[in-house]
């Protein structure tokens, strides 16, 4: 039986044509469905009725350009300027800038029969041995690590560390007075860098790690500053969809050089744990304290202590050094304020052995500079994510179940709402004697959080930056370079993205 050639042709175009047709009638329907679904949850969804913009409320893309180009931060400024002490940022996502009823709300204790606010697992995720630490952790192992932790953090624990802070004191005031006899500028933020680096590793391994003997960062602490932005970045794509999801865990993330890149701070960190947990320092660390409490059933595992010996040399550091070059800047812009603060640090101290923990905490005017730097330039300007749980109630609002939330400090913080002259740094507002800043809501400063996951090394933060602080003006004056005029122009990767902090230093000459 003969066929014919040309009717055998029109069955496959007509196949072929189908084909074609049915793929875009599934594209065509798939696209309505995210357009509808897109405009339901923007103007019909739980959501509705917080303000924000129409574009953010239909779409998360919006928020993850502004988190990929470094500009969330002064991003959530803006739109609580515009908007309100509550914005919706995202079609899922609520910024607060509502003072301390914002930061008891979300981050607070909760009462008992509450169920707790879970911290969003897209923002906090497990070290790379799969262990969550005391940031990441649930509730239940983040109590029993806490409790693990907390006597290395009493203020007795401290007060015997102090020999060690004033060895690094020491150090730092020697390397700065080189550069000044040399004549040459000093990037402050290094050296403020080097010194908490420096700290934590004797704080925490009982190691040098010789970064202000060689003036430079070692390669460990450059795999952390480098791996701040290329994350953040990272993490705004693959949150776009399930195809970026998959294509930056399974392309980017597991490919063999990103693992060798992340894995050279983590084998450095836990080699660094291991040293000291076989050896026995000849006097107390950090982890002296940590070790009694681990012998017990409910103290740290192996796997939590190599993560939170990480951990530390992050949380303990960059923030305290960030902090300390912001209030350094500042006092550089603003001299009336150095010169005060000036004043107030050498007719306390005699020598440098006079400065000491408790001296410093006497000091009124050095604390409301911290306190200002700290307000007008905090570590952690954005929002630390929150999920709502069912029937939580945020400043007098039902928020609903699963929408994510948090306080962003920097809107907060640079709020007229909260604070008068709240862009321009003012120390005095934090003394309680200029009538104009009597209104001030002092109570939505919260720079180390609130609540049970508050920051466990808070009290040592703060000796930290008096001490070194107080040190380094002890010592030395400090002119800005003209190079460092717009320092505070910065782009935010969850953390700042510092520029160097150009100073001429000039030692300070006292009667024999």
């Amino acid at each position: 039986m003969a066929y014919d050639s040309s009717l055998l042709d029109d069955i496959h175009s007509v196949k072929a044509t189908d084909v074609v047709r049915i793929q875009v009638y599934f594209i065509a329907l798939y696209a309505l469905y995210t357009i509808a679904s897109a405009l339901y949850v923007a103007f019909l969804g739980p959501l509705r009725k917080f303000p924000g913009p129409k574009l953010r409320a239909l779409s998360r893309f919006p928020e993850l350009l502004s988190l990929a180009q470094g500009n969330d931060a002064s991003d959530q400024v803006a739109l609580h300027a515009k908007y309100g002490p509550v914005v919706r940022v995202a079609p899922n996502k609520l910024s607060y800038a509502a003072g301390a009823q914002a930061h008891k709300d979300i981050y607070g204790h909760r009462k008992h029969g509450q169920p707790s606010i879970a911290k969003d697992p897209s923002f906090y995720v497990a070290s790379p041995n799969g262990v969550h630490n005391l940031v990441s952790a649930d509730d239940a192992n983040h109590a029993r690590q806490r409790k693990a932790l907390s006597p290395a953090f009493a203020d007795k624990t401290l007060k015997d560390l102090e020999p060690l802070l004033g060895h690094w004191m020491n150090k730092m005031k020697e390397k700065l007075q080189q550069k000044a006899e040399a004549g040459e500028k000093v990037d402050i933020l290094k050296y403020f860098n080097c010194t908490t680096f420096d700290i934590m590793g004797d704080l925490a391994f009982s190691e040098d790690l010789h970064m202000l003997e060689n003036g430079e960062y070692s390669a460990w602490v450059q795999a952390i500053f480098s791996s701040a932005k290329e994350m953040a970045k990272l993490r705004a794509f693959k949150m776009i969809n399930w195809f970026t999801e998959w294509l930056v865990n399974t392309l980017l993330l597991n490919n063999p050089n990103a693992q060798l890149k992340r894995s050279q701070y983590w084998n450095d960190s836990k080699e660094r744990a291991d040293r000291r947990l076989a050896s026995t320092p000849e006097r107390p660390d950090l982890w002296t304290k940590i070790f009694e409490k681990s012998k017990v059933a409910d103290g740290l595992t192996l796997d939590e202590y190599h993560s939170t010996a990480s951990i530390l040399m992050i949380a303990g550091t960059e923030t305290t050094a960030t902090a300390l070059s912001g209030v350094m800047y500042y006092l550089l812009r603003h001299p009336q304020y150095l010169q005060a603060l000036s004043q107030e640090i050498r007719s306390a101290h005699s020598t440098a052995d006079d400065i000491t923990m408790e001296s410093l905490q006497h000091l009124k005017y050095l604390h409301a500079v911290l306190q200002e730097g700290l307000r007008i330039y905090p570590p952690l300007p954005s929002i630390l994510p929150r999920i709502a749980p069912e029937g939580l109630v945020v400043c007098g609002q039902v928020v609903p179940q699963g929408t994510i939330l948090g306080v962003s400090h920097l809107a907060t913080y640079r709020s007229a709402e909260h604070f008068k002259n709240a862009s321009e740094f003012r120390p005095e507002r934090w003394l309680g004697e200029d009538v104009q800043y009597q209104d001030d809501h002092r109570d939505s400063f919260e720079p180390f959080a609130v609540g049970p996951r508050n920051c466990l090394g808070k009290s040592l933060a703060w000796h930290e930056m008096r001490l070194v602080l107080a040190t380094a003006i002890f010592h030395f004056d400090f002119t800005l370079c003209e190079e460092s005029f717009e320092w505070d122009e910065q782009k935010v990767y969850v953390f700042w993205e510092k520029k160097a902090l150009w100073c001429k230093l000039t030692p300070v000459i006292r009667d024999a």
